[in-house]
């Protein structure tokens, strides 16, 4: 039997509506305004352009947000056709609809609706609306003056926003979608403000002639992966406030000099970041200095190959700002006997807020986890535990699980291959296959025996 649920009349009738291209045009000067909304989710997921693109032109709401509606490559012509609609003058016809539309946002958020609520009647307020920059709806419609006689003789602008996220990676896709928001943008003449939330940089020293057309005081999301210290401390002068902060493979010749302490000087200034990823920097010896002018309130922490020393550790085992992490990943930084001390206590400091921990290629032992093993137990909130690629025996891995499972938040571990399924520890080509299909089957038959189905262990075997 077909076990999928009957679809509602709506559903048929706005798939009736939208088989027929023509009609469906014209019913949007009839239909409810409550109807928008499902007839443009199933617009849009049946790529039905022009339909979309005349309901962009008359939307009755004061936001329109893709939200959790998947964007497919095959739909980015559906986001042009969309930003191509916005409208910037009065409509001639007063017999037509009257377009509310003020904010366009093309973000994917599986937590953000179509449209926000109305909270007063005629307001372009918006959950999701520009906070900072000087061309936000709000601070343009402050500037106009609706008294003044230029603008009795011809009708004003409509001040739009157009949420995004962008990502200036060099590849031809991205760099035809942002020229034709810039288009846009001046065909608007000042009317539409382009609002950059998430920005993803990827060779800053390339993408100069870009961030020209940015306002970076909209970026609360920031990623730049390779790039000098300098070019780095530089953008972050122009940003106002940083939820995420993530810098990967960035060049510094002196950990003791000036371009340092100006990006220090720009880090002190982030009183809101939540998240904070420094991948491939060499801080070694240098944590303190990162970590003690943020707020006390990260809930992120990834530094993976960051060289940490015993004194980084040391410091983080005590500083405020790693008191409450939710996820904590320090790959990629060999961990010796007496860095397990203050680390231990560190995973002590956070047992009540941690669920993901990340520990690969730590070069931990036997004898090394076995410490760190009594402060795991107590994290019983901790749901993702990664501790792949570290030279571990498979008396240990079986003592490991046996500890975990009572934790019954925890749902995923992800173990490193035991020591003895390779011929030389870790060499390429040296592990055998046959070994490890019997690691896993004795820890799914351990897994069972606790009862602990729910938890699922897998290993890296490339």
């Amino acid at each position: 039997m077909d076990t999928k649920e009957p679809r509602t009349l709506l559903d048929l009738a706005i798939q009736c509506l939208l088989s027929n291209e023509h009609l469906a045009i014209q019913a949007l000067e009839e239909i409810p305004r409550e109807l928008f909304v499902p007839l443009f989710t199933a617009a849009f997921t049946g790529k039905h352009k022009n339909t979309l693109t005349s309901m962009v032109k008359i939307w009755p709401f004061t936001c329109l947000h893709i939200g959790a509606l998947s964007v497919q490559e095959s739909q980015r012509e559906l986001l042009k056709a969309m930003v191509e609609s916005l409208q910037f003058l009065p409509a001639p016809n007063s017999a037509s609809r009257c377009p509310k539309l003020r904010i366009l946002d093309l973000r994917q958020d599986a937590g953000c609706k179509t449209t926000c609520p109305d909270i007063i009647n005629k307001s372009t307020i918006c959950f999701h609306s520009c906070a900072y920059s000087e061309h936000s709806i709000f601070k343009m419609e402050l500037q106009e003056n609706p008294s003044s006689p230029e603008s009795e003789a011809q009708p004003s602008k409509v001040p739009m926003e157009l949420l995004v996220d962008l990502s200036l990676d060099g590849t031809l896709r991205e760099s035809d979608f942002f020229a034709f928001l810039l288009n846009k943008i001046k065909q608007s003449l000042g009317s539409l403000h382009l609002c950059c939330r998430d920005l993803q940089i990827n060779n800053l020293c390339e993408c100069r002639n870009s961030l020209r057309h940015l306002d970076l005081k909209c970026v609360d999301h920031l990623a730049v992966d390779q790039a000098s210290l300098s070019e780095v401390t530089t953008l972050l002068s122009h940003v106002i406030q940083l939820d995420r902060l993530s810098l990967s493979k960035i060049t510094c010749r002196s950990l003791n000099g000036r371009t340092f302490r100006n990006f220090i000087t720009q880090l002190r200034r982030m009183d809101h970041l939540k998240e904070l990823n420094l991948s491939s920097f060499c801080l070694t010896d240098h944590l303190e200095s990162v970590l003690r002018v943020l707020p006390a309130s990260l809930d992120f922490l990834y530094l993976p190959f960051c060289g940490l020393s015993y004194s980084d550790f040391k410091f983080l085992s005590e500083c405020p700002q790693a008191n409450h992490l939710k996820l904590l990943n320090i790959s990629n930084n060999p961990m010796y006997w007496e860095d397990c001390e203050p680390f231990y206590h560190l995973l002590q400091n956070i047992s009540g807020t941690l669920q993901h921990l990340a520990i690969n290629h730590c070069l931990l032992t036997d004898s090394t986890i076995s410490v760190l093993i009594p402060a795991l137990t107590r994290c019983s909130y901790l749901r993702v535990f990664s501790f792949s690629s570290n030279p571990i025996t498979m008396p240990m891995l079986m003592r490991i699980l046996e500890l975990l499972a009572p934790l019954m938040a925890l749902k995923y571990v992800i173990y490193p291959i035991p020591v003895h399924c390779y011929g030389r520890w870790h060499f390429q080509g040296s592990l055998d296959r046959q070994k490890l299909m019997e690691v896993q089957t004795q820890l799914k038959l351990m897994l069972q025996e606790v009862e602990r189905s729910d938890m699922n262990w897998i290993t890296y075997s490339d």
